[in-house]
């Protein structure tokens, strides 16, 4: 086990993000959890400490400004300094670009850029005052390495995030503060349930053309969250800067994924 640090997870009430916090909270760090569906972070939070760590939860808009500070302000209030921020929270409304509403783009580059950009900014306050070192990690889409069409907003803003970490990296040179991306492949949870389903299936019928979704593998959210956690118990020292997770395609499996019941492409 190492040693109990605070982290910050956004995102945190159910899919990935909650399955880092439980990660976490099996290495017996104190966890901030925030999402905006306050509704499931206590069902959260009380999985984290099921696995020996600490649980602090709050509503947590990553589009707003003002409830990031004030989460983070909280945040280490009850758990003490902030040691990592994993940026997890993100939206994505899938559809021709000129078909897509001006709120729902908005929405998109508020929640997947705007809001790791505000938070990282009160995350790297924290740690350089403190002159502790740390870590940020983004979670970024494989979309960023192969564009997904009539998801273009999306796919955008994951490649700006993925520069934004790369930016930061440099700019935290020398200062023990290490930024990380790990970059998801087709993961199963909870991403893409508000879609319509005549959209998903258009889509995934779609996708194949272009080499996308090329089979039906997909990650377990508890993949995804053991590369999180390789990154921020990496010893101090050594920087993984990228770390890619995509699913195997199924033993003969026969062709490009379809939809059975429900999407689970992150």
């Amino acid at each position: 086990m190492t040693t109990p640090r605070t982290a910050i997870v956004t995102g945190a009430s159910s899919g990935i993000g909650r399955a880092i916090a439980c990660e976490l909270g099996g290495l017996g760090w104190r966890v901030a959890l925030g999402a905006r569906r306050t509704d499931r972070l206590d069902d959260a939070a009380a999985e984290v400490r099921d696995a020996g760590g600490e649980a602090f939860t709050r509503y947590l808009d990553v589009a707003d400004a003002s409830s990031i500070a004030g989460f983070f302000a909280a945040a280490e209030t009850a758990l003490g300094g902030v040691d990592a921020l994993v940026n997890n929270a993100g939206v994505a409304a899938p559809g021709w670009l000129e078909q897509v509403s001006v709120e729902a783009i908005e929405r998109e580059i508020a929640t997947n850029l705007l809001g790791p950009v505000l938070a990282s900014r009160l995350a790297v306050a924290s740690m350089r005052a403190r002159q502790s070192g740390g870590d940020l990690v983004f979670i970024t889409s494989d979309a960023t390495r192969h564009p997904r069409p009539r998801m273009a907003t999306y796919t955008a803003t994951k490649a700006a995030l993925e520069a934004l970490a790369q930016a930061l990296a440099l700019e935290l040179e020398g200062s023990g503060i290490r930024a990380t991306t790990v970059r998801v492949g087709p993961t199963l949870s909870e991403f893409g349930f508000g879609w319509p389903m005549d959209d998903l299936e258009d889509l995934m019928g779609y996708w194949p053309r272009f080499g996308l979704q090329r089979h039906a593998g997909v990650l377990d959210v508890s993949a995804v969250a053991q590369a999180v956690v390789a990154a921020l118990t990496a010893p101090p020292g050594v920087h993984v800067e990228m770390i890619e997770v995509q699913p195997a395609a199924p033993v003969d499996d026969p062709g490009p994924a379809r939809i059975v019941e429900r999407p689970t492409a992150r």
